[in-house]
């Protein structure tokens, strides 16, 4: 699942106890990673970005799904032949991943990447897949048929030609995981941005809180509001950037791993969670769910919120959500 960088964080350079802002930015996973440490010196805040790269790195060899050599494709290659051991790390991320496709009904599904070669948004697609091969694709998606066996640590996918893939919850654990790693080595505050997958930490060396705005999907140059974070993860996806037209029919690029067809109805979805990995996940499944039944199934999570526009323009807000709206929107 492609998503687009739409947001846009504010970094304050200001030094207060010798402690200062330094930012990188570097292309992991195939995307657009920013990497943000408080740290006394540019020297010190180098090894720790460099660690949270090779941590990243590490974890993209271990999910991928395009590297043939990972234990993903694995358990691909061994689909409705036999059970893969993987590591526990691995193991653990797809049973929470079921645990959503529960929570989500299904519009959540990691195995859903048995429809990926149906549609293409690299600009190859000419024509829209046909109603049988969208058909016989969604067949092969049901996250019930991920078999996972806890004590001999086995994934098994049950049908031949079933697929999983990380495409959208890989880039929200990433930042996960590289905020532990770094806040285990001592760094105080930060923030980890793979494309719009954000995960944050501390605040700023004035004591002011991270402070994130969220860009108008109908206009860049512009955004609605900003949200001040702190210890918190927000994910933001996006529908506009990423799409096709053929036949004079406009198609979004995030599925419903249901029916196999394109989303619509939103532009963008922002989810702010405890953690990276479940707001990248629900702000997936918004797009599939629908604003209305998107923002009910928030309303009864803890510590989640979100904001949805849809393709008309509207802004609609979970209950409990604190936001700075601009007036320039």
């Amino acid at each position: 699942m492609l998503k687009k960088f739409i947001v846009i964080f504010f970094l304050y350079c200001i030094t207060i106890n010798a402690q200062q802002v330094f930012n990188k930015t570097v292309k992991l996973m195939g995307c657009r990673f920013d990497i943000v440490v408080v740290a006394d010196s540019e020297n010190i805040a180098d090894k720790h970005i460099y660690t949270a790269i090779q941590e990243i790195k590490r974890i993209e060899n271990l999910i991928s799904s395009w590297n043939p050599s990972s234990q993903t494709s694995k358990i691909n290659l061994n689909a409705g032949i036999t059970p893969v051991k993987v590591d526990s790390e691995l193991f653990q991320l797809i049973k929470r991943s079921k645990k959503i496709s529960q929570l989500t009904d299904g519009a959540f599904d990691i195995s859903f990447a048995s429809i990926h070669k149906l549609w293409k948004f690299d600009g190859t697609t000419i024509n829209p897949p046909t109603k049988e091969s969208i058909q016989l694709s969604v067949s092969k998606i049901n996250f019930k048929n991920i078999l996972l066996n806890e004590e001999k640590q086995t994934v098994f996918l049950k049908e031949k030609g079933m697929k999983i893939a990380f495409g959208a919850i890989g880039k929200g654990y990433v930042a996960d995981k590289a905020k532990k790693l770094l806040q285990s080595e001592g760094v105080v505050a930060g923030i980890i941005n793979a494309s719009g997958d954000m995960n944050t930490w501390g605040e700023q060396p004035n004591g002011d809180p991270w402070k994130v705005a969220i860009t108008n999907p109908m206009d860049k140059s512009k955004s609605f509001g900003t949200l001040p974070i702190s210890n918190q993860s927000i994910v933001t996806s996006g529908n506009y950037e990423k799409f096709l037209l053929m036949q004079g029919k406009r198609y979004s690029h995030i599925i419903d791993p249901r029916t196999g067809y394109p989303t619509t109805g939103i532009l963008s979805v922002s989810v702010i969670a405890p953690k990276a990995e479940l707001a990248d996940a629900l702000a997936t499944s918004i797009f599939v769910i629908g604003k209305e039944i998107g923002l009910d199934r928030i309303n009864q999570l803890k510590n989640v919120e979100c904001i949805i526009i849809d393709d008309e323009g509207g802004i609609h807000y979970s209950e409990n959500i604190q936001i700075n709206k601009n007036k320039t929107w």
